[in-house]
Order: C-alpha cells, then structure tokens, then sequence
C-alpha cells in the first residue's frame, strides 16, 4: 500500500489543531474560570470545572491523536475521521446559538470558521490517502 506524504497545507493544519486542542486543554483543566472572562460570558457555575477538565483531557487526547495521525496517515486515517466528527458536531453547536442570538460572533472568537477550514483540509487529505493507496 502505497502513502502520499501530507501535503504541506495538510502537515500545517493538523500543527494548527495541535496547538488549539493543546492551548484549550491548558485553559479548561488549569484555569476554567478565565475561559468565561476571555470570551466575554457570564462567569460558569463552580462546578462547571470539573467538566472542563474532563473536556481539556479530551482536547489532550486529540492533540496526541493528531500528532500520531501526522506519522502516518494511511494507518491513523480513523483519527483524521474522528476529527472531522468533532469539527462538524463543534461547528453546528456554535452556530446554532450564534442563530438563536445566545453568543455574539465576538463571544466564539474562531469557532464559525476554524471548523470549517478543518474538515476541508482533513477531508481532502483522507481523499488524497485513498487515491495514493488504490495507486
């Protein structure tokens, strides 16, 4: 089975997660009240950090999946998948409240586009994948 190498637009993307999913994680387990603050929102019930660290833990987890993916494409596709699931389901739960007039765009800081942007690069590369590997 033969491998294309990511392109560079795909290898700078999935750096991007990285640094997103790791920058989200260091906010949500050590220091969730400053999310709010941050995004100009009402400050979070107190017990609102234990669910933001179960959140940063997972954010952790996606920057060591994409981390891996970026070794080997063909062999970790499922984590590209998985991210392309995390997007779609991020991008609809930010634009729905965005519609309902809940958050404002400035409150969401890049969750309209970052998603999008995301699922195209992902999904492109795992299309590029299948191609080299029928080749």
């Amino acid at each position: 089975m033969q491998q294309a190498r990511p392109s560079l637009l795909t290898r700078a993307v999935i750096g991007l997660i990285i640094i997103v999913q790791v920058a989200l994680a260091i906010v949500f387990i050590f220091a969730p009240a400053a999310f709010p603050q941050m995004m100009s929102l009402d400050p979070a019930p107190a017990w609102t950090g234990w669910i933001f660290a179960q959140f940063g833990a997972r954010c952790l987890g996606f920057a060591f999946g994409m981390a891996v993916a970026l070794r080997d494409m063909a062999r970790h596709a499922a984590w590209l998948w998985a991210m392309i699931i995390v997007q779609a389901v991020d991008w609809v739960g930010t634009l729905l409240p965005l519609a309902a007039g809940t958050l404002k765009l400035s409150q969401v800081s890049t969750a309209p586009f970052l998603p999008v942007l995301f699922i195209i690069v992902l999904g492109l590369e795992l299309l590029r994948q299948r191609r080299a590997a029928a080749r």
